[in-house]
């Protein structure tokens, strides 16, 4: 591989990216730029034409990012914890994310709604969405993303009840396979009090398809 990008970053071989925060591990960018150089070649593209010169580099980079998950602690995401008597119901909606899918690593994103009844214990607010970012920034099904947040913040806060909805599309069957562009899957994880009473759950799913302004 050629070119000035090429020269400003040194060799592909001598070329790792430590992890970010604190997880642990590097990501091997040499060796994801060899594999996408492979998969250009196998599709009966050439790498080395203008176009493609940097995509392997561009490639690992991306990975890098979006898979930056998986090099960091879990049990520090939701760190910043704080004792107050609340027992009403606390609510994020709407988070954006965006995931890779695992079977075909296409992407898959939307929005999620996460919410939780404390018992002694709150979370800063914006700990909730990064719970959503942490655990989608790795290779993933939705399934399980659903319920490694809503297992994070119960593990964590040890609340009464927790609530965990994500609606999302997927890449991976709008663009390829069945091809069935505008369908969109939503997972629920529920824990405690909000899964075992349905009065409290039907509260918190109203509260989070709840569209008008409280303001």
């Amino acid at each position: 591989m050629s070119g000035e990008g090429e020269r400003r970053r040194g060799p592909a071989s001598e070329r790792k990216q430590s992890a970010e925060n604190g997880g642990g591990g590097e990501v091997d960018l040499a060796k994801i730029e060899r594999a996408a150089r492979m998969i250009l070649e196998a599709v009966g593209e050439d790498p080395d034409r203008e176009g493609l010169r940097d995509t392997p580099a561009r490639i690992g980079r991306m990975y890098a990012e979006v898979f930056s998950g998986l090099r960091e602690d879990s049990s520090q995401v939701l760190s910043t914890v704080f004792t107050e008597e609340y027992d009403e119901i606390v609510l994020v909606k709407d988070i954006p994310f965006s995931s890779m899918c695992e079977h075909h690593l296409l992407p898959f994103f939307g929005k999620a709604h996460v919410a939780y009844l404390p018992r002694s214990k709150i979370v800063g607010i914006s700990k909730l969405a990064r719970a959503v970012e942490h655990f989608a920034k790795r290779p993933q099904v939705q399934e399980r993303l659903t319920n490694q947040i809503a297992d994070l913040i119960s593990s964590t806060l040890n609340p009464r009840g927790v609530a965990v909805v994500l609606e999302a599309t997927h890449t991976c069957m709008t663009m390829r396979g069945v091809k069935k562009p505008g369908s969109s899957v939503v997972t629920s994880a529920m824990r405690g009090v909000i899964r075992n009473s349905v009065a409290t759950r039907n509260e918190v799913l109203g509260l989070m398809d709840r569209k008008t302004s409280l303001i």
